[in-house]
């Protein structure tokens, strides 16, 4: 199979599964079909599907992820303040590194909304359905909504990355508390905590509910950059942190704490 044809042949399998979908027509041009297989992949429900499925959307994926190109992690220029520190501007999905940070919801299997804009629903589109599975078999078996500043951790299937780090962020709605501060500052030891346990060096953290939860940039970096220097002061397992910024706005905030 081509790539295109391999694009073609995953839409047709996810339009199969939905009755309400046969009337979908599959559009002619390659962007508008990269949309359609996203939403189709964003909106799945979590349930079996077959290795034929797997297999041939994991050679599609791993095959746009080479097309957009990976940063190795190794390569990064390093902080003035810590060695173990890094600020890259880019694109979270197209790192190798051990782990990347995916700031989930309580639900933690991923966003729903077609073709979001959210890193969750990034990350979820990029590393494939299995991601999705593995967070819901997480989930069963623990029985309730993920906690605010708890972390799990999932392979990361067609991601650079080896591993994905789920955590819960504060949602801030009205005046910023010292409770979402705790929060936010769990949230990174826990990932931190959770890296180290199993064995990882190296972690990518996105700007955590700064996005669709509103917590402010600066005051999150601030925690973020503490917590995170305070952690690496007594755990020498992690050897590299690497703060992901997508933003010009907080590459300059990150760049004045860390430099």
């Amino acid at each position: 199979m081509t790539h295109e044809e391999q694009r073609i042949y995953l839409i047709r399998e996810l339009l199969a599964e939905e009755p309400g979908y046969r009337e979908i027509e599959i559009p002619d041009h390659e962007e508008e079909q990269k949309r359609l297989l996203r939403s189709l992949m964003n909106i799945r429900p979590p349930r079996p599907i077959s290795n034929e499925f797997l297999k041939i959307q994991d050679e599609y994926l791993k095959e746009e992820v080479a097309r957009k190109g990976v940063t190795d992690s190794a390569s990064l220029p390093v902080s003035s303040l810590d060695r173990r520190l890094v600020l890259w501007r880019g694109d979270i999905t197209t790192l190798k590194i051990d782990a990347i940070v995916n700031a989930a919801n309580s639900a933690l299997r991923g966003c729903f909304v077609p073709c979001h804009s959210c890193v969750d629903n990034i990350i979820h589109s990029v590393s494939g359905i299995q991601l999705r599975l593995a967070c819901d078999k997480i989930m069963k078996e623990q029985g309730y909504d993920e906690p605010t500043g708890k972390a799990k951790i999932t392979p990361a299937y067609n991601l650079p990355s080896e591993y994905v780090l789920h955590t819960v962020g504060p949602i801030v709605s009205g005046r910023l508390t010292d409770k979402h501060c705790r929060q936010l500052a769990d949230c990174y030891q826990s990932c931190l905590k959770l890296a180290a346990e199993n064995g990882l060096k190296s972690i990518a953290f996105c700007c955590i509910s700064t996005g669709e939860f509103h917590f402010p940039q600066k005051k999150a970096a601030e925690i973020a950059v503490r917590t995170v220097r305070d952690y690496l002061k007594t755990d020498i397992r992690i050897e590299k942190v690497v703060f992901n910024i997508f933003k010009q706005e907080d590459y300059d905030i990150y760049r004045e704490l860390i430099e």
